[in-house]
Formats: C-alpha cells, structure tokens, sequence
C-alpha cells in the first residue's frame, strides 16, 4: 500500500520509544502498531484512551500479555505528525495509576516534539 496515497501522517519516535517497542511481545508490538496505524490515517483506534495529566491530545495505548501490562503513549495535536512519546512495561506497584516518573518523562518528550515540530515549519 502507498502511504501517500493513503494520506498518512508520519510516526515520530521520540528519544529511545521504537527501542522500547520492539522489546515487547511480538502480539503487543502488533496490537500497538495497529493502534499506532489507525492513528496515522487521523482516526482513534478503541484501544487508545487519552492519558489524563498530560495535556490535549495526548493518548495511551495498553497492550496485556501474560500478567505484564505494557503501554506505548503517544501524541497527535503536534502538527501533521504522530508523536510517540514513550513506551515502557507498567510494574504494578500503585494499581492502574501510571507512576508519577513515568508521567515526568512523558511530559518532558511531549516538550521535545513540540520544540522538534518547529523544526519542520
């Protein structure tokens, strides 16, 4: 298929995200990156749910495996671009709630796009 053709806007990996990705299960990488395709075509895939805390725009996707929950966040409200800010494997010490140093570096990357979107006006 001819991403042009399809209008899809263009994923950015922010700092070490893809790396992240790609050590997860191949069934969650999938999930994710189905998810992640949706995005691209400027639709919102049922497993996306916004991230509160963080800012408009700004959404999470939880992919389960076994008893591992991982979780890929992403941003959408930056120009034209999908924004993946972060992926990481959610260690269940405080329930469902992201943890507060998760939340920083998502806030911190979310900073970077934003600076980085400038670059491509």
């Amino acid at each position: 298929m001819d991403h042009e053709r399809l209008n899809l806007r263009e994923v950015i990996w922010v700092r070490d995200s893809k790396v992240k990705l790609k050590e997860f299960p191949q069934s969650v990488q999938k999930d994710i990156g189905d998810a992640l395709f949706i995005a691209q075509a400027g639709n919102m895939s049922p497993e996306a749910k916004p991230l509160k805390g963080v800012g408009s725009g700004v959404f999470e996707i939880r992919g389960d495996y076994r008893t591992n929950t991982y979780r890929t966040v992403y941003a959408v409200k930056i120009g034209e671009r999908v924004y993946v800010l972060h992926c990481f494997q959610k260690k269940s010490r405080s329930g469902i709630k992201t943890p507060k140093k998760e939340i920083d570096l998502i806030k911190r990357r979310l900073k970077m796009a934003q600076e980085q979107e400038k670059n491509y006006e």
